[in-house]
């Protein structure tokens, strides 16, 4: 990712709830247009992670810049820029879909008219038109989460968070919607992506990060990694790092 433009840095970025470490002296470089996969146990410091890029809770210690500036220096801006996909997909259940979306506009105070053609857009690029004057209630687990990452981009941010974004949904699904996250980084737009599907990350990522107990276990290709522990695949390599760590 040499070549590419560096977005989001973190320098020694950590994170301690009372006496609890959940993130220690991380650093990493987010670039643009790139897809960063997440991987790590339960409790690695994902979720710290992620919402601290996402500037939903503030680091104890270190530096997160975003080209070049401190984060908490700019917030409002900041936070224009990123796009928040949650794990289980937060719709208001008593408007319908393209009222949610409004509503997000709204709330990020995006022009009417300006929200209007964003909104209209977002639902043809997700074929949501069947359903944007339905409640979220009536779609599928896989058109939920068109519309939370469609409320995501309504914004037009540089980076986009994805929490476990195909959780429980079905095979056919899961692979419809790695096709809108090619389609983000199509768009320039950078994507952290955490999940637990270990070929989901192999299949999408330009790198792989890999948390353990708070600290950045390591970064690289997933090709790297599988030559490096002479495997096959990126689960076989995530498998034998955790062995190993348990040792």
């Amino acid at each position: 990712m040499t070549d590419s433009k560096k977005l989001l840095v973190l320098t020694h970025v950590g994170k301690k709830y009372g006496a609890r470490k959940a993130l220690d002296d991380v650093s990493i470089t987010i670039y643009e247009g790139e897809i960063l996969g997440l991987l790590g146990v339960n409790g690695a410091g994902k979720t710290t992670l992620s919402s601290i890029i996402a500037s939903l809770i503030p680091a104890t210690s270190g530096e997160v810049l975003y080209q070049g500036k401190s984060i908490y220096d700019q917030l409002a801006a900041y936070r224009r820029l990123i796009g928040y996909c949650p794990q289980k997909p937060n719709l208001n259940g008593m408007l319908t879909t393209r009222q949610n979306l409004e509503r997000a506009a709204a709330y990020h105070f995006i022009p009417k008219a300006e929200a209007t053609e964003r909104i209209n857009k977002l639902v043809e690029q997700f074929n949501l038109a069947q359903y944007q004057h339905e409640p979220p209630m009536v779609l599928s687990g896989g058109y939920k989460q068109r519309v939370v990452i469609a409320r995501a981009l309504l914004t037009n941010p540089k980076i986009v968070i994805l929490d476990e974004p195909t959780v429980g949904l079905d095979p056919h699904i899961r692979h419809q919607l790695w096709e809108i996250i090619r389609e983000l980084k199509k768009l320039n737009i950078a994507v952290i992506l955490t999940t637990h599907y270990l070929d989901e990350a192999e299949v999408l990522s330009d790198r792989i990060c890999i948390l353990d107990q708070g600290n950045i276990k390591l970064i690289d290709t997933a090709e790297n990694l599988k030559t490096a522990y002479n495997q096959s695949n990126l689960e076989s390599v995530f498998l034998q790092i955790m062995q190993e760590e348990s040792r």
